[in-house]
């Protein structure tokens, strides 16, 4: 079936692999950024111009067809922009969102606390009443697996309690999954969370480790390395993310389960049409290794500055 499908945050890194494939699907997509300077906006624009935007005459201008895919377009918005926000899903009639745009980074949510505030909560709550009014069949939208804080079992499974974030960018995005489910409970409206584990690939986010780590080395600067390196992470090829949203979106919406016990709650799933479901390739790599496969690969040893404190 063709939809038309909005994708927020498509000059990001996993909204811009998304559209690549879906433009070639079929399906009418909007894609919705607003270019922040959280990092390089070239990046940003690289990106727009593999799926057929011209950066360069972006300017100002809100709203840019792409001459290339004649069933996308890009429009220049931010999400905590209520009253364009409203109008773009009344006037655009969506049948699916695909919320990816919020304030990334963990440690970042140290640095400007509001900003994650701003994009995480009142962006999400905007893209809800959108939802809300304008009868769309299925919110998809990016959550993390950073919600799953100090949990020490493992594998991390969606049947965990995720109370115990420990950093704001976690809380937030237990919070959309929060707000997800309230709406969801309201309003009928169906919606899936997608927790990712840490995505990587070509065109990612120049704060992410592998860059960091490997733009380090060669300029011969130690990295700090946290939890004594003591860590593990689950690293998921962009590819494979892609895949899976997209596999969810063509999917038939969820349906409020009607065997959810509420005397012993399963997290993700309801009686109301909500689901939760982690993307991830279950296989983490030690954080070590990780270092050793980077230096290996650069050819060079890099001074590890040993640190206590680690957030997830």
């Amino acid at each position: 079936m063709i939809m038309k499908i909005l994708v927020t945050g498509n000059a990001g890194f996993i909204g811009f692999h998304l559209v690549k494939k879906l433009v070639n699907s079929g399906h009418e997509i909007v894609g919705l950024d607003n270019i922040n300077n959280y990092y390089d906006i070239d990046l940003k624009f690289g990106r727009l111009e593999q799926t057929g935007i011209d950066s360069k005459n972006l300017g100002y201008n809100r709203f840019v067809q792409s001459n290339e895919y004649m069933d996308y377009r890009f429009i220049k918005l931010n999400i905590e922009d209520r009253g364009n926000i409203e109008n773009l899903f009344e006037t655009e009639g969506f049948d699916v969102v695909c919320h990816l745009a919020a304030q990334a980074g963990v440690r970042y949510s140290l640095k400007d606390p509001h900003t994650y505030i701003q994009s995480n909560i009142v962006g999400f709550m905007n893209i809800l009443e959108g939802c809300r009014h304008n009868n769309i069949k299925h919110l998809v939208y990016a959550s993390s697996s950073s919600v799953y804080g100090l949990n020490t079992k493992m594998p991390f499974s969606t049947q965990d309690n995720v109370d115990h974030p420990v950093s704001l960018y976690a809380a937030s995005k237990k919070s959309n999954e929060l707000m997800a489910h309230t709406y969801s409970h309201l309003y009928g409206i169906p919606t899936t969370g997608l927790r990712f584990f840490t995505v990587y690939g070509p065109w990612g986010r120049p704060d992410m480790a592998y860059f960091k780590f490997t733009k380090a080395i060669i300029e011969d600067r130690s990295i700090d390395v946290y939890n004594y390196g003591n860590m593990e992470r689950d690293f998921t090829y962009v590819d494979d993310v892609v895949a899976g949203i997209i596999k969810i979106i063509g999917s038939e919406p969820p349906e409020g389960n009607n065997e959810w016990y509420s005397e012993e709650p399963v997290p993700s799933i309801s009686k109301a049409p909500y689901r939760i479901y982690n993307i991830g390739n279950n296989r983490p790599v030690n954080l070590m290794d990780f270092i050793g496969a980077v230096e290996k690969a650069t050819g060079k040893e890099v001074k590890k500055e040993l640190q206590a404190y680690a957030t997830r």
